[in-house]
């Protein structure tokens, strides 16, 4: 990433100031942004958790019809 930054001819400076002007154009939106992440974020584990319960249902429930 730095040599990427440093190909293009951006230095800290640079990007210290990019980051201070996207807080004052963004700033009351960036906390609602990230409560939606993180609510997208614990919406997604819980499918997977959900998900991987099925698939060890399925898996047991099968090796319980191929053991009968």
């Amino acid at each position: 990433m730095t040599s990427l930054l440093a190909f293009i001819g951006i230095g800290p400076v640079q990007l210290l100031v990019v980051a201070v002007v996207a807080l004052l154009l963004f700033g009351k939106r960036i906390p609602e942004a990230m409560r939606g992440m993180g609510s997208g974020l614990r919406e997604f584990k819980a499918g997977l958790r959900d998900a991987d319960g099925e698939l060890e249902d399925a898996s047991s429930s099968a090796e319980t019809h191929a053991a009968s």
